[in-house]
């Protein structure tokens, strides 16, 4: 059997039926069981149309080998990792997160919400699954466990719902499962909800459940033009990721969004640590500095970031994808978390969040940008060699740096492309700097890099 197209950098993913069907994904359930040794696993899944049958046929390769099932139902990512960090237990849930209905996948997560990515035993998962262990005597258990009621308690004890008195927020769940999870959080609120596409429904019929991209944000907007909320939150598939808009209809970068809830953190248990990634702005360093925080830098990925914050005991850790994780909550990701600390931020302060935000954004952004090339790996390596007067890193592919200006150029996990952010003081300086990176990577691939 051929995994590898499935198997990527993160999680399990790939199109129903013709790369991932029930077969594959019971080999997968007795791979995790087995590579897991646990007595107990819980799995949950998202809304599309195979997750009901994908998902019970992890469980049946994981019963299989005579490990207990918590099946947690249709809920969201989050909600698996708070069930695998509150109960200590491994963790399954079935979501292809923002992708197109057609496809689906598998994230994992061991006890204590730790992550099973390519460096922390995905690889070793696939292998299982090549040649899966032979079934048990016995199967396990399976059980039917609603954790909604404990996650919401979990994630108001971070919070100070009282403080949120009076806000209106306009949620768009994209149909995805955020509709599982939202409402039963704000039913908790003296704050306002004003939903969107809140019901479930693998279809996706309104739009696609990826907000990264402005016109998956088109209706949000519209309901933000007739309601005047406070903020605005659009979810992805899964509800890992959350995307903020504010009052005056502007999209949140990831590393503003960062900043603001480094400082709030911060302001609360001052000189803690705070990972970032390293295509954050810079602008996120110089706040957790100013706030009298520890900055740490981290690779892509939400294996790694978990991984430093683990390392270095950080109370908070963001990415400019739109991923944020706390120590308070199993390190894990959480986007309903993340709305929650931004509406207190905006209840302490009370300025419009089009407002606060110019606290944290003195630079201009390039945004990824995606450059083909045949060898990524080599001509990011190549690259450096025409920026001979910046200070140089290799953490994560090429990050070159100057005193007001910087890039990072690094390879693709999935495709043959190197993906490129800059930043510099303003928009004219990330063009010239977006030209100057772009004209040496093609210039190495003419060479033959």
């Amino acid at each position: 059997m051929q995994l590898d197209a499935i198997f990527k950098a993160y999680d399990i993913r790939g199109l129903v039926p013709a790369q991932l069907d029930e077969a594959v994904v019971e080999r997968i359930g007795a791979a995790f069981a087995a590579f897991s040794g646990a007595s107990r696993i819980a799995v949950g899944r998202d809304c599309r149309l195979s997750s009901p049958s994908l998902a019970a046929a992890l469980i049946a390769g994981i019963a299989g080998r005579g490990t207990a099932v918590d099946d947690l139902g249709m809920i969201t990512t989050d909600m698996v990792y708070y069930a695998a960090g509150s109960r200590h237990q491994p963790g399954a849930m079935v979501t292809a997160s923002h992708n197109p209905p057609g496809w689906n996948g598998i994230k994992l997560c061991l006890a204590g919400a730790a992550p099973v990515g390519v460096d922390s035993g995905l690889q070793e998962v696939r292998r299982l699954a090549e040649d899966p262990p032979p079934s048990a005597a016995a199967s396990g258990e399976v059980r039917r466990v609603d954790v909604l009621g404990g996650y919401v308690d979990h994630l108001l004890g971070i919070v100070e719902a009282a403080r949120l008195d009076g806000l209106r927020v306009a949620a768009d769940g994209g149909n995805g499962v955020a509709g599982v999870a939202v409402p039963a959080v704000f039913e908790r609120l003296p704050a306002t909800l004003i939903g969107l596409y809140l019901e479930p429904d693998g279809r996706f019929p309104h739009h696609h459940p990826d907000p990264l991209r402005p016109e998956n944000l088109r209706d949000l907007e519209a309901l933000m033009r007739r309601e005047q909320p406070d903020l605005g939150v659009a979810f992805d598939g899964d509800a890992d990721r959350a995307f903020f808009v504010d009052d005056a209809l502007l999209p949140l970068p990831g590393s503003t969004v960062t900043a603001i809830v480094a400082e709030w953190f911060l302001r609360r248990e001052p000189g803690s640590t705070v990972v970032h990634n390293l295509i954050c702005s810079r602008a996120v360093d110089e706040t957790i500095r100013r706030s009298g925080g520890v900055p740490v830098r981290s690779r892509v990925g939400h294996s790694y970031i978990k991984g430093v914050m683990k390392e270095t005991g950080a109370i908070f850790g963001g990415e400019h994808s739109g991923h944020y994780y706390y120590r308070d909550n199993y390190r894990a990701d959480s986007g309903i978390l993340t709305l929650l600390v931004l509406m207190q931020v905006l209840a302490e302060d009370g300025r419009p969040l089009s407002v606060l935000r110019r606290d944290f954004e003195p630079y201009a952004q390039s945004g990824e940008i995606n450059l083909q090339v045949n060898d990524p790996a080599g001509a990011a390596a190549a690259v450096g060699a025409s920026f001979p007067d910046g200070e140089q890193d290799r953490l994560d592919g090429l990050t070159v740096s100057w005193s007001d200006r910087w890039f990072n150029l690094r390879p693709s996990n999935t495709e043959p492309v190197l993906r490129l952010n800059v930043e510099a003081p303003d928009p004219a300086g990330v063009a010239d700097l977006v030209a100057r990176v772009r004209a040496a990577v093609e210039e190495i691939a003419r060479a033959g890099a």
